[in-house]
């Protein structure tokens, strides 16, 4: 528990669901968070609010898809933390369901950008931040529609998610000499956000349910305690990895 005090982390998309559990887990753990957010400004301020006392928490606005935008938002928060320690790498979406026969080009590179290209721009400009601290750790969200396919429509979204399995692999072997890990995690069905309120039907959650071997879904505390285990990792052995935590379901 004490390995997270006073150490400086940046989440993205922590305003809300997975990345608001996550947020409150680094807070609670005496862990200094800027949360980046979008368009749910309200989301990051009430998450912000969680914070304990003698613990900052800043929000920090952006559209992580432009370039600029990214940059501004990284350099905001470093000047606001002091340094950075810990990444975590949370924004992303399944942006709308789409057979193959439906995916024109726009709606590619839509879901291209708002799951790889906002993880390579924030990660390319904290970086240097992250290998100045000496010893840090950057934690990626996969999926387990990464391992699996996903569901129906999910074709484009689970592709990204496959990718930043390689991702998390290639980049610790990258920058693992300059005291830099990388892990990710790939969580199955997380209900109550607001990724499934919007692209899960309750049928769908039900048959998902039925087909996992502990017989629930999982919360974004199951995720954020795994989060924080792996962002706590800044000087232990653990790098290129990725935890599954879906209830059982295979992960080939």
């Amino acid at each position: 528990m004490e390995k997270l005090i006073n150490k400086r982390a940046l989440v993205t998309g922590g305003g809300q669901g997975i990345g608001r559990g996550i947020v409150d887990e680094l807070l609670r753990q005496g862990c200094h968070v800027a949360i980046h957010y979008h368009k749910n400004a309200h989301g990051a301020e009430e998450t912000k609010r969680l914070a304990p006392p003698n613990v900052k928490a800043g929000c920090f606005q952006a559209d992580l898809t432009q370039e600029t935008s990214a940059r501004q938002m990284v350099n905001q928060a470093v000047e606001f933390l002091g340094g950075l320690d810990i990444l975590i790498n949370n924004s992303g979406d399944l942006v709308g369901r789409r057979s193959l026969e439906q995916v024109d080009m726009a709606f590619w590179q839509q879901v291209i950008d708002v799951n790889l290209t906002t993880m390579m721009l924030v990660t390319r400009e904290a970086m240097p931040h992250l290998v100045k601290s000496g010893q840090s750790s950057i934690v990626n969200l996969a999926s387990l529609a990464g391992r699996m396919g996903g569901h129906s429509g999910s074709l484009v979204y689970a592709s990204t998610k496959g990718a930043i399995l390689t991702w998390t692999r290639s980049l610790a072997q990258e920058f693992g000499g300059r005291g830099v890990r990388v892990n990710a995690v790939a969580p199955g069905l997380i209900l109550g956000t607001s990724f499934h309120n919007t692209h899960t039907t309750a049928e769908s959650a039900a048959a998902t349910v039925a087909r996992i071997p502990l017989r629930q879904a999982g919360s974004t505390a199951d995720v954020a305690r795994a989060v924080a285990f792996l962002a706590s990792e800044y000087d232990g052995f653990i790098t290129g990895a990725t935890l599954d935590i879906n209830g059982g379901v295979y992960g080939c």
